[in-house]
């Protein structure tokens, strides 16, 4: 199937069902599951080469792949820090998948995160959005 625009219809049980984004229509296997943190998925490729120091040496390109994507795109580097961003973006009353988005993109301004994440324009008010931005920059400025 060839995915065009953002919404990829899926034939579920005889109809068509839209998946959608930015209205937070994710489909069925999406349904009550953990998103996580480009930085989370870091520390567990990490925590998987530490494991396998000792033993198997051998890396699949797949494997070095999502290294090398993990490390380029990670906001933030340390476990202390992605534990405390989790811990206040749990706390703003959203959606997996809108807190691991704010998580990944790390936006500046709330704006440009209502722009990336679109089911946060009637969500919050740009005020209480900028706070949240704010507060997941100053933890990503003061990482250790």
């Amino acid at each position: 199937m060839k995915v065009t625009g953002k919404k990829i219809p899926i034939l579920r049980r005889g109809y068509i069902q839209e998946e959608d984004a930015a209205k937070l229509v994710l489909g069925d296997d999406f349904q009550n599951e953990q998103c996580l943190f480009i930085s989370e998925v870091k520390i567990l490729l990490d925590a998987q080469r530490e494991i396998k120091a000792g033993g198997d040496k051998n890396v699949t390109g797949v494997y070095q792949s999502a290294v090398d994507y993990v490390n380029q795109f990670a906001r933030f580097k340390n476990q202390d820090t992605v534990r405390e961003v989790r811990q206040f973006l749990a706390e703003a009353n959203l959606e997996p998948f809108e807190v691991a988005q704010l998580a990944n993109l790390c936006c500046e301004e709330a704006e440009e995160a209502k722009s990336l994440i679109p089911s946060l324009e009637h969500k919050k008010e740009d005020t209480s959005i900028q706070a949240i931005l704010n507060e997941m920059l100053t933890l990503k400025k003061f990482q250790a």
